[in-house]
C-alpha cells in the first residue's frame, strides 16, 4: 500500500484537470514547489495581468481612472472569497499595515481596554496590538499547548474587559488550524469584537464571514491567493464601521480623495474609511487574477484536494520516520505540513531548492505547504528528498 493510501475510495485525482492547471504555472515545469505558505508560483494569469498594467502606464502615462476600477474590482475579488459586499473590503499594503489601521480606529481609554490574542499568531500582529499598549492597551497571550489553542481557553482570557481577540484562522508555524465556529461565539459572548488573520488559510478552505458573524478579518495575497506582496485586504462588518474612526488615515480614506480639501477630515462611508495613501494599483493587477484563479478551481474543490494532500504528506512523513510537528487530524490543520529539522532549517530549505524543491524552512521545521495544481508524486519526492538531506552525513559535501 502506498504512502498516506487510507483506502481503496480514497480519491487520487482532484475533481478538475490537474494537469491543465499546472500548465499554466510555468514554474512547475522546472521545481516541484511546496512553499505556498510563503509564496505561490507565478502563473500565466497573473502574469498577464502585471503586463496589463505595464501596458496601461507604457501606452497612456496614467489612467487612474481604470487604475482604481482596478484596485474597486481586486476588492470586490477578495469580497467574494469571504462571503461579504465589496463595500465591506478596505486595501492596504501589508497586513501589518491594515492591522495598525484597525488598532488606531479603537478607543482603550475605557473599562474595555484589554486586547487578547494568542500565541499562535503571526509576529507582525502581535507586535502591532503590543504597540497599542502606550495607549492603554492591555495585552493577554493564550498560551499554545503542544502546537495548539485549547478552545475552551478562550473562556478564560476572554472576559468583560476585552475589547478585542485577535485570532488567527491557521498557525503559521505548524498548520493547525482554529475552530472559527466554535471560537468566534465564545468571544461575542463576553462583548469582545473578534479579528481574524486569515492569511495562511484562505482560498484553501472555505471562510463566510457572514454565516461565522466576523467582526473584521485581514489577509494578504501572496500565498494561497496566488499574488504578489505589497498588497492585503480587510473586511469590516457594516454595521461597525460608522462607530470607527483610524486615526492611521490618508487621502483615500476620504469620501472624496480627489477633493483635495486639507482642513477636512471627511472619512468615507463604507469600509474605504480605512484605505489609507494610493492603493498599490499594480499589485491590485495582480490579486485580482490569481483571486479569480480560485474562483474558478473553486475553493470547495481545493479544500478536497489539499485535505487529501494534507494527509497523505502526514503519512509519508510518519512512514519515513520523519518528526511531523502539526496536528494529525486533518480537520484541524491546513494544507501545511511542519517536519521539524535538527539545525538550520534554513539551511535545509537552501538543500531542498538545489534538488529543485521549493519549501519553506520556518523556526526548527521544513513546512510542505501544496496547493490545488500539486501531485501526490510531488509530495513523495519532497519527502524522499528530505529525508535524503537529514540522513547524509554532517561533513558530506552538497553540490
Amino acid at each position: 500500500m502506498k504512502d498516506g493510501m487510507m483506502n481503496s475510495n480514497t480519491l487520487n485525482q482532484p475533481p478538475y484537470d490537474i494537469d491543465a492547471w499546472r500548465r499554466k504555472f510555468p514554474l512547475l515545469q522546472k521545481v516541484i514547489h511546496v512553499a505556498n505558505c510563503s509564496q505561490s508560483p507565478q502563473s500565466e494569469m497573473t502574469r498577464k495581468a502585471a503586463e496589463d498594467y505595464l501596458e496601461s502606464w507604457n501606452m497612456d502615462g496614467m489612467d487612474w481612472d481604470r487604475w482604481m476600477e482596478e484596485v474597486a474590482l481586486a476588492k470586490a475579488g477578495f469580497a467574494r472569497l469571504i462571503g461579504a459586499e465589496p463595500s465591506e473590503i478596505a486595501v492596504g499594503t501589508s497586513v501589518s499595515q491594515i492591522t495598525s489601521v484597525l488598532a488606531s480606529s479603537l478607543s482603550f481609554r475605557g473599562d474595555r481596554n484589554k486586547v487578547v490574542l494568542t500565541d499562535a499568531e503571526f509576529p507582525t500582529v502581535g507586535h502591532v496590538w503590543q504597540a497599542q499598549q502606550k495607549y492603554g492597551a492591555d495585552i493577554a497571550f493564550i498560551p499554545l499547548k503542544e502546537g495548539q489553542i485549547n478552545p475552551d481557553d478562550y473562556d478564560a482570557h476572554v472576559d468583560e474587559r476585552t475589547l478585542i481577540t485577535s485570532i488567527c484562522d491557521v498557525y503559521y508555524y505548524n498548520g493547525f488550524k482554529q475552530d472559527l465556529k466554535k471560537i468566534i461565539p465564545k468571544i461575542h459572548a463576553q462583548g469582545s469584537l473578534v479579528y481574524v488573520d486569515a492569511y495562511q488559510g484562505l482560498g484553501t478552505h472555505p471562510i463566510d464571514v457572514k454565516a461565522l458573524n466576523v467582526d473584521f478579518l485581514a489577509s494578504g495575497n501572496l500565498k494561497y491567493l496566488l499574488g504578489i506582496p505589497g498588497i492585503a485586504f480587510l473586511y469590516v462588518k457594516q454595521a461597525l464601521m460608522e462607530s470607527l474612526q483610524p486615526a492611521f488615515t490618508g487621502w483615500f480614506g476620504q469620501e472624496n480623495p480627489f477633493a483635495f480639501d486639507i482642513h477636512r477630515l471627511d472619512f468615507a462611508r463604507d469600509a474605504r474609511r480605512f484605505d489609507n495613501g494610493t492603493p498599490p494599483v499594480m499589485a491590485a493587477y495582480i490579486a485580482r487574477a490569481g483571486m479569480q484563479t480560485i474562483i474558478d478551481v473553486g475553493v470547495g474543490n481545493i479544500q478536497t484536494w489539499t485535505d487529501r494532500l494534507s494527509q497523505y504528506c502526514i503519512d509519508g512523513a510518519l512512514r519515513r520516520g520523519l518528526d511531523v510537528a502539526n496536528p494529525r487530524d486533518i480537520r484541524r490543520k491546513g494544507p501545511s505540513t511542519a517536519i521539524r529539522v535538527p539545525g538550520d532549517s534554513h539551511d535545509v530549505e537552501i538543500r531542498l531548492r538545489k534538488k529543485r524543491v521549493i519549501a519553506s524552512a520556518r523556526a526548527d521545521a521544513i513546512r510542505i505547504a501544496p496547493h490545488f495544481f500539486t501531485r501526490l508524486e510531488d509530495i513523495d519526492h519532497t519527502l524522499d528528498c528530505l529525508s535524503g538531506i537529514l540522513t547524509e552525513k554532517p561533513n558530506a559535501k552538497h553540490k
